[in-house]
Formats: structure tokens, sequence, C-alpha cells
């Protein structure tokens, strides 16, 4: 370990970081070339996952990851714990796309994959702070109500009706009390979990299985592989050159490679952490389990109840940056991150006088068509997967079952999903790009706006809203 490295910087890249009770100290940064079966860039969940499921099926194997800061640095550690049976895209659009039978089996796999991370969580041993309390999606006005009458009537009509159950206003209380709330859907799969513990730990299993992580290391330039020809990961320091395959696991940040420029999108999405609340304050909301909560609200929102008694209340609202950059800077922004403390004051009125300790974002990758991609390309060598939208800690597990498999050259139900093999069309080029996704930004806050105060349900009319339906 580098016992001289700026811990502090990674430490107040969010609340999770912060509390995995490490240090946080980079490992070594690469610095020569070397040969691998399987080289991996990113040490996010879908990088270590994969290297676990590959490890699993392959124990001989020998594995190098290279990440550019360190393990969880990203969106895996940053998120807003949850781990949820959701998929960036809703059952509607799966239907449209993919038929009844291929959308009741991607979203009994999401549902799975819920189980499948509880089930190696509880096998390894690891303190994630994690509890299957399921989650609550709550309409917040009587506008809010037909969008979840539509979904309980999608997943009767996908065979799935017992992974959800709707609740009344007076049921909905009885689980949490909100201000406006009139009903909500109970979706029974779905945990909580401190993301910063799990992806820590996950990086010290694989370590201990003889995979070499190397931190503090860009990777410049992907090669791909051809015949007689290794793929390659090339850094400023050295070049790791793999015998079986290369894997991009970078998410948003793959964004940041030029041929991947236009792939996905980085977009936003911003946290604020309040001080631990006392037993009246949670008596007052009536909070008991760690049930997630979110609404109907088209600019999204995600909540959750801390193992150490906090509310977690994030959100969207950071503008995409013209040619989706990526800064540190970017991690807060003042305007949303004041509107996300104002809606915890808002949802739970007794809470007015609460205090906020923590701040923090990052972005999250979006496909053009918002579908995740898990690719493997058997001439090149290349493997990959991005785009998961913001349901990231459930679907980077599916991706890494996947790409173990699709690497190996086998094929069971999962490989048979509609993202495998799938490449999103690119998005459009700049200065369209940025005129768009504002575009976008702006139109739904103002659909959701006029909602609240007509008291009446989107329509989906409006160009921002079908631009955005997925």
């Amino acid at each position: 370990m580098n016992e001289n490295a700026k811990t502090p910087y990674y430490h107040s890249k969010s609340y999770w970081l912060e509390t995995c009770e490490e240090r946080l100290s980079p490992r070594p940064s690469l610095n020569d070339s070397i040969k691998t079966d399987v080289a991996i860039l990113g040490a996010g969940f879908t990088g270590l996952w994969t290297a676990y499921y590959l490890l699993d099926n392959n124990p001989s194997l020998s594995i190098t990851i290279l990440e550019k800061e360190i393990s969880g640095f990203g969106a895996s550690g940053r998120n807003g714990g949850w781990c949820s049976p959701k998929l960036s895209i809703s059952p509607a659009v799966a239907i449209e796309r993919y038929g009844k039978d291929k959308t009741r089996e991607l979203f009994q796999a999401m549902s799975d994959t819920v189980s499948e991370v509880e089930h190696i969580i509880l096998k390894e041993n690891i303190d994630a702070d994690w509890e299957k309390g399921g989650s609550l999606g709550i309409a917040l006005g009587n506008y809010g109500l037909p969008a979840l009458e539509e979904t309980i009537s999608l997943y009767e009509n996908l065979g799935l009706k017992s992974e959800l159950e709707y609740l009344n206003k007076d049921e909905t209380e009885k689980r949490i009390r909100i201000a406006g709330a009139k009903g909500s859907v109970f979706t029974k799969n779905s945990a909580v979990l401190n993301p910063g513990k799990l992806v820590r730990h996950l990086a010290k299993i694989l370590e201990d299985r003889g995979v070499n992580i190397f931190e503090q290391t860009e990777v410049l330039q992907v090669k791909k592989g051809s015949m007689g020809k290794s793929p390659e990961l090339v850094t400023a320091n050295g070049t790791v050159k793999a015998n079986v395959a290369v894997v991009l696991a970078g998410e948003a940040y793959l964004s940041q490679i030029s041929n991947f420029r236009r792939q996905l999108i980085p977009v936003y999405s911003l946290i604020t952490l309040t001080e631990p609340l006392t037993e009246e304050q949670w008596q007052s909301i009536g909070w008991e389990g760690r049930e997630t909560v979110g609404s109907t609200r088209l600019s999204v929102d995600y909540l959750q109840k801390t193992a150490d008694g906090r509310i977690l209340f994030g959100g969207r609202g950071q503008p995409y940056r013209y040619a989706s950059k990526i800064k540190d800077e970017f991690d807060f922004y003042k305007p949303t991150h004041d509107m996300l403390q104002e809606m915890v004051k808002k949802w739970f009125p007794s809470l007015s006088n609460i205090k906020f300790t923590h701040s923090w974002g990052g972005p999250l990758g979006i496909t053009r068509d918002w579908t995740p991609n898990f690719v493997y390309d058997t001439q090149t060598k290349i493997a990959g997967a991005w785009g998961y939208g913001g349901q990231g800690v459930s679907t980077t597990n599916l991706a890494g079952r996947i790409l173990s498999q699709l690497i190996n050259e086998k094929r069971n139900p999962l490989t048979e999903l509609p993202m495998v093999q799938h490449t999103s069309r690119k998005w459009e080029p700049e200065p369209l790009r940025w005129i768009g996704a504002r575009f976008v930004q702006s139109s739904l806050e103002k659909v959701d706006k006029r909602a609240e105060a007509k008291d009446i349900p989107p329509k989906g009319n409006t160009l921002g809203e079908r631009l955005n339906r997925h």
C-alpha cells in the first residue's frame, strides 16, 4: 500500500467510502508490461463481478485489473445503495421491443439477481449493511396513481404479479408517512446496502484469490486483438496483454475514451445525507423498516434509511456538460443539493430542522436507447458492459455472470437476454447532444412541476417525455 497517498480525497467522494472502514490507500500502480489471461479496465462492480465469476468457473485463470483511481471510486462507491430488480428500461418499453416472453425472462432475471447478490454476500461473509427490506414506489399525489396502476397491470400481464403489492394510502402510511402520499407499489425482492463496503470487500476477496489489481493506473488506449495477436490495455508506464480477453468495465468513464465518446453519456446523480435521526424523529415518520423509497416523478428521486439511522435522498438535476465532460467539481452542484435538502423537509415536515452532514455525486452511464450493452467479440477478444442508467448495483452482477459465460464461449438462458450482444446506436455529435440532453432535463422538471401543481398525471405527449421514454 502507498502510505503517502492522499486518502482524504478518496474518503470525500461519498459517505460510503468514508465509512467502509478502510484507509483507502491506493494499491501499487502498473510500472511494467505484463501478460495475463484476462485484463479488465475498471475496478468497480462490473469489473470485480466479472473477475469473480470467471474465477468461479476457472480458478486457474490469471486476471489483472487496471483502475485509474481506487477500487470503488466511481458509481460503485457513490450510488444510492439500492440493489433493485428494476432495469434501466421499463416493462412497457421492453414488451414493445422484445415481446412478452423475453420481457418476463428479463425481469425475472433481474429479480433473481438480487437474490444472487445476497447469496454471495452471505457465502463470502461480507459486511455490507445488507437488508432485503423491499422498495416503495410512492404516488405523491393523485397524479401519481395511474403510474402505479400501470406498473401493477404490466407485472400481472407478465405473470410476475407475486413480485409486487399495491398499497393504498393507509397501507402506505403504515410503512412510511410522506406528505401527500396517496398510495404505493411495494416491490418485495429489493434490498438496501452500503455499496462502498461491498465493492471494497469484493476487491479484497479477488486479491486473496490471486487477482492483480493495479490502482492509480489510467488506461490510455485499448488495442483490439486479431488473428494471432492478443488484445492489450495500454497505460503510460506499461502494457497489459491478454491471452484470453480484455474486459471494458468503466461505465460512465468509458465516455472519456475517444472511440467511446458517443457510445454513452455521463449523467450526474447527486445525493444528500441527514444527520442520524433520533428515535422520536423516526417515530414521527413511521419508517420502521429499511425499505428503499422513490416516487413516480420523472425527474427521479431515491431514498434509503442507512444502517446508522440517517436518511439518504438522491436525485438528478446536475446539468449535462458539453462533450460529456467529467470533473471532480461536478460532483457537487449547489442548486440541486439545496433542492434535495428541501425535498427531504417537504416529504417529512416533522424534520424541518434536520441537519445535513454529507453531499456528493457522480456520473452514471446512459446509452442512446437506455438499454445496457453486454458484448463480447470473439474476433477482437474485447468484452464489456456499460449503460446501466442508474440501476447498476444489481445489473452489474448480472453483467459479470453473462460476460464470464461469453468469454468462455458458453451459452445459457442468461446469454439469450436482449441486452446481450446488443450495441446501442450512437449518441448525436456535439452540439446536438448537449442541446438535446439539456432540453430533456429541463422539460422533465417542468412536466413534474405541472403535474404536482394541477394534480393531473403527465400525458406522456410532450417532446421531452417522448425523448426520455424508456
